[in-house]
């Protein structure tokens, strides 16, 4: 392709600091190596930076924090680390009546089984809530519902 006459092509594009304004002739932020030095960025430094002070050395303070994972509490007794005394103990279980208990006693009664025989869910521990709690210091670990 020809150019029309009297436009003429230009060779290259413009430069970015020629499209974005950058003056050119603006000392460098950062030192530019002289001839004979090696552009590897030994032996040079950055200017100092003038919006904050230089920190000082402070000794760093580590934590080490241990995380225990959270236990699921079923009818079984359970090994773990007390949050209360951080004692490593097996739970004691206490069974008290709960949801599953009541249902059951309901549901013995409407089959026919009014005499008292509805209150024998009340005397078994399958049918039971289970608390654990802690045999050293007494406190509720968790519980295990039923339902």
């Amino acid at each position: 392709m020809s150019a029309p006459s009297g436009a003429p092509i230009p060779s290259a594009p413009p430069s970015y600091e020629e499209t974005t304004g950058i003056n050119v002739n603006y000392p460098h932020p950062y030192p530019v190596p002289e001839p004979g030095q090696k552009p590897d960025g030994k032996g040079m430094n950055p200017p100092p930076y003038m919006g904050q002070p230089i920190p000082a050395n402070n000794p760093v303070t580590v934590q080490t924090v241990y995380v225990q994972q959270p236990v699921v509490f079923y009818d079984r007794p359970v090994q773990m680390c007390c949050p209360s005394c951080n004692q490593m103990i097996v739970t004691r279980l206490s069974y008290d009546s709960g949801a599953l208990t009541w249902l059951s006693c309901g549901g013995l009664c409407l089959v026919g089984c009014i005499a008292g025989c509805c209150l024998i869910p009340f005397c078994i521990d399958a049918l039971k809530d289970v608390d654990h709690t802690c045999p050293k210091c007494g406190a509720l670990i968790g519980s295990y519902k039923r339902l």
